[in-house]
């Protein structure tokens, strides 16, 4: 842990430093092309850049006129408006049926909910995730199973899953990480043959494809989030995606305090025949989204070309291996754009310092997911709280976490999570210099490797 730590603080120095060269020279968007360029900008040269990129999210006069009635009409709670979102949202995905929740980890904990997943209970989902795609499992007092990643596609190795099933087992929860798509051929023919359900945590992907048929319908349930991050977003909020009605009568329900709903009415009757909480979606929320929605076709595309065109760039240049995708994926839907960074072709520059220095070039980068802890989920405190709490002490058997984290090791996530290098869907919205700047930068920073480790 003291080596993370001064990890990160040599990162923050490094970048802090980059921005204030950055802020001493004229705005612009400059470019390594003479005039000091053959110097990283970390040593002291000319940056390739001094341009910010598109910020994000972006709203315009549409998002404000779609407030205001809201606003001023009073209702402010769930009404027609998310009504209307629900509607808008579904089809924009292709799917059938349309809950929005408060945000995207309610709209998991509702899904997990709805099908009954609890205690004794196993679901089976990759390591290489945020955090919020396990604590669901976690709540409802089941056991997180982690089957390790494919190292090309970073997505859930199907391959690994059907060694992970028992008679415990009851449900798959793939995560579309970073917008990339898992193999859901692959995955739902597992799942037919256990009898598993399937719960696509499709936070990071909207509009991503498989084949045609957009993630978060493939699944029994998909999720989505709208956080302020992500490639659709009104700041916060979710939604789960369905095609069976009485499942997502459940959800609805569960998401309005249990209250009864279709289905759940008829079979369990009036009041609140089940349990459930509050995770509505807000009237305001639902206006913004309906207004980003209209947007969402056309700069979906424009990152798809950019990433494109980009990832032709990258894969040149040594010790750059930009994420792949299954063969079936017919869109992916970036909510960022990852790459593997290996040090050794860079004559051991570290990964830290290899983003110090992309960061002096006025590069936006990050080092992906493990840039919170440095460690995959499956490593997390949040398990071993959770399997200290009286719940898990009472309802499971010491055995079952004496080989815990001995049964759930994933190495193929590890070394990714040592590798990764990305930047936020937002930098794939400007214009195709954009990219080349990007990489410009990286190639710049290969071409004085020899020089950054020195000077360290």
């Amino acid at each position: 842990m003291p080596n993370q730590e001064i990890s990160r603080r040599m990162l923050l120095q490094a970048a802090v430093a980059g921005t204030a060269a950055l802020a001493a020279r004229p705005r612009g968007d400059i470019r390594a092309d003479g005039g000091g360029a053959s110097v990283p900008a970390a040593l002291g040269g000319q940056p390739v850049r001094t341009a910010p990129f598109p910020r994000w999210p972006r709203f315009r006069e549409a998002d404000e006129q779609a407030v205001l009635p809201v606003l001023r009409h009073g209702v402010w709670s769930r009404a027609q408006v998310v009504d209307e979102a629900e509607r808008q949202f579904a089809h924009l995905m292709g799917g059938e049926y349309c809950v929005t929740t408060c945000n995207g980890t309610n709209a998991l904990i509702t899904s997990v909910r709805a099908l009954g997943i609890g205690a004794g209970d196993e679901v089976i989902t990759t390591p290489y995730t945020f955090v919020a795609s396990v604590y669901p499992i976690l709540l409802a007092d089941a056991l997180p199973v982690f089957a390790d990643i494919d190292p090309d596609t970073w997505q859930i190795d199907p391959a690994k899953i059907e060694a992970k099933i028992n008679t415990k087992t009851v449900a798959i929860l793939p995560v579309h990480i970073i917008g990339g798509v898992c193999d859901m051929d692959r995955i739902t023919a597992i799942a037919r043959k256990h009898n598993l359900k399937v719960i696509e945590d499709a936070c990071e992907a909207h509009g991503g494809e498989w084949k045609g048929r957009k993630v978060g319908t493939v699944g029994d349930l998909g999720c989505f989030s709208f956080q302020t991050g992500k490639s659709l977003t009104c700041g916060e909020g979710g939604a789960i995606l369905g095609r069976d009605r009485d499942l997502m009568d459940r959800c609805y329900s569960f998401h309005n305090l249990g209250r009864p709903h279709g289905s759940v009415a008829s079979k369990h009757g009036e009041g609140y025949p089940i349990v459930g909480s509050k995770c509505r979606m807000a009237e305001y929320q639902a206006a913004i989204l309906l207004a980003q929605m209209q947007t969402f076709e056309a700069e979906c595309r424009q990152r798809s070309e950019n990433a494109a065109y980009l990832t032709e760039k990258l894969a040149q240049i040594p010790g750059i291996i930009p994420r792949k995708d299954y063969a079936g994926v017919t869109r992916t839907a970036f909510y960022y754009y990852g790459f593997r960074y290996q040090k050794e072709p860079f004559d051991g520059l570290s990964r830290d310092k290899f983003l110090g220095a992309l960061a002096a070039e006025g590069i936006d980068c990050d080092a992906g997911l493990g840039v919170i802890s440095g460690r995959p989920i499956n490593k997390e405190g949040c398990l071993e709280d959770a399997f200290r709490s009286k719940a898990y002490q009472r309802l499971y058997p010491p055995e079952t976490f004496a080989n815990y984290s001995a049964d759930n090791e994933c190495p193929h996530c590890d070394q990714l999570v040592e590798e990764t290098v990305g930047f936020h869907q937002r930098m794939l919205l400007g214009p195709r210099q954009d990219m080349d700047d990007i990489a410009t930068a990286v190639t710049k920073i290969y071409e004085n490797r020899r020089k950054l480790v020195e000077a360290t």
